[in-house]
């Protein structure tokens, strides 16, 4: 079993049983190790992951190595945070942002 304050890697296989199948709402960032704007995040969301835990699950995907779920949802900029909950995107964002804005605009989906 994986820590909870860790952000998970999700793949194309287990993207369906990670994110689709979740029981608490899921943050997807799809990210890309080119990506300078998505290595900037990855503090923020592993502080999110570790404070709000109990009522989101934090996730990554890396397109370069995910084709398929990167296509599925038309992803085409870095980073792009995509909420799902019950199996259905809910909210997406595209690009960097600190940590209490990410908090913000998430508010209506915790």
């Amino acid at each position: 079993m994986t820590d909870v304050t860790d952000v998970t890697d999700v793949t194309d296989t287990d993207f369906e049983a990670e994110v689709i199948g979740a029981e608490l709402p899921v943050l997807v960032e799809f990210t890309a190790g080119w990506c300078p704007p998505c290595r900037q995040m990855a503090p923020v969301l592993k502080a999110l992951a570790s404070e709000e835990g109990d009522r989101l699950k934090v996730v990554q995907l890396d397109v370069d190595s995910n084709p398929e779920t990167t296509n599925a949802y038309k992803v085409l900029s870095m980073p792009t945070f995509m909420v799902f909950r019950d199996g259905e995107p809910v909210k997406s964002m595209v690009g960097a942002r600190a940590k209490r804005r990410l908090l913000e605009e998430l508010a209506d989906v915790l």
